[in-house]
């Protein structure tokens, strides 16, 4: 009976290295994730080269992309130099497959922090298909996405699923599931966790990511925003619902646990890190689910344009969305703003101020 692999999402960092020594020699790892994009600019050190590659020589190695972004509105060189760097690496290196977040990264010196969700609508849409044929393009091995986290406002939570499904249909791509994602939606929204996750294609979910993070104060003291800044344990609430989770997704091939590398300093988070795998491995085995065979994948001939789509009115938006963010701008001045594709009078004040937040962290000069 075929049962899901349970892995990690692999760090550079010496703390998480000692964390999970003890996985790696008793052979529990049974699936690597690294991020293949985040030491393009380094060179890897020799010891995580030889395990990579480890991994890659046991078909047990999956590439997770962060700095592709599928819904910048303008094609950049950056996005170029990206896809020519992935072509080199999957020719070095042999992925399972390959994936990437779903939202944008403005290209104005912010392609450093975290995906910004896009606006849900056709052209969108259109924008995002074009940047995901290009990335199936560039390899020849499976394509998927991962559910974004954060949202402004409910509508975007209640779309983000149907979106996702129309976004993979024509590259016959699969999903990640990230249930902290979905469990950050939740506490946000205060919408049911299972609800949100009926919402998404189940049957098209390929790899499930868990993961912990942290209580942001809120600005206008009501409830505490969740952040998923993977510092911390797997809520009880996101193993609680994982059984069912996995009983409803009959594709499933990965689970992946992540934390990063700098958060597992002490031996109570190093513990605490082993535990919450442990505990995830424990309803893999006592699952008495069986997950349907593997699918025999074939690359989908997809007719690219001779040049990469643009949308020059929401690349102005997206780059004025972000430079506001970025300014600290008044809430009520970005609500007010007369958008075409950004219903920002829909947002949640309180989501505004933490994506300012948010921006500021990964752009602090």
């Amino acid at each position: 009976m075929r049962k899901p692999m349970l892995g990690v999402s692999m760090m550079a960092e010496a703390d998480f290295v000692s964390a999970v020594l003890p996985l790696l020699q008793n052979n529990s790892i049974e699936v690597m994730e690294w991020s293949f994009d985040t030491l393009y600019h380094t060179n890897e050190p020799d010891w995580l080269l030889d395990l990579l590659n480890f991994y890659a020589e046991n078909y047990r190695l999956i590439g997770h992309g962060v700095y592709y972004s599928l819904f910048d509105a303008r094609w950049t060189a950056r996005q170029e130099e990206w896809l020519k760097k992935l072509k080199e690496e999957v020719s070095l290196r042999k992925y399972n497959h390959i994936t990437e977040h779903f939202g944008f990264m403005n290209t104005e010196n912010f392609h450093q922090g975290v995906p910004l969700p896009v606006s849900l609508g056709p052209e969108t849409l259109q924008i995002g298909k074009d940047r995901l044929y290009r990335l199936q393009e560039a390899v020849n091995i499976p394509v998927g996405v991962e559910n974004l986290a954060f949202s402004f406002s409910i509508d975007d939570v209640k779309e983000q699923g149907v979106f996702l499904d129309k976004l993979i249909e024509d590259t016959d791509g699969f999903l990640i599931l990230d249930l902290h994602n979905i469990y950050c939606q939740s506490c946000n929204f205060e919408v049911g966790l299972q609800e949100i996750i009926n919402l998404y294609p189940l049957h098209k979910i390929k790899e499930i990511h868990l993961s912990g993070g942290s209580w942001q104060e809120s600005a206008y003291g009501k409830k505490q925003v969740r952040r998923d800044t993977h510092d911390d344990v797997i809520p009880e609430e996101i193993l609680s619902v994982l059984p069912s989770v996995l009983a409803q997704c009959p594709n499933l091939e990965y689970i992946i646990i992540e934390r990063l590398g700098h958060t597992l300093k002490t031996e109570e988070e190093r513990n605490d890190f082993l535990d919450d795998f442990n505990k995830v491995r424990t309803i893999i085995e006592t699952s008495d689910l069986k997950f349907k065979e593997k699918k025999r994948w074939c690359k989908k001939e997809v007719k690219l344009s001779e040049k990469p789509l643009e949308d020059l009115l929401l690349y102005e938006e997206q780059s004025k969305l972000t430079r506001l963010l970025y300014d600290n701008s008044d809430v009520k001045a970005i609500q007010d703003l007369d958008f075409h594709y950004f219903k920002t009078q829909h947002w949640d004040a309180e989501m505004i101020l933490t994506a300012q937040n948010i921006i500021k962290k990964w752009n602090p000069y």
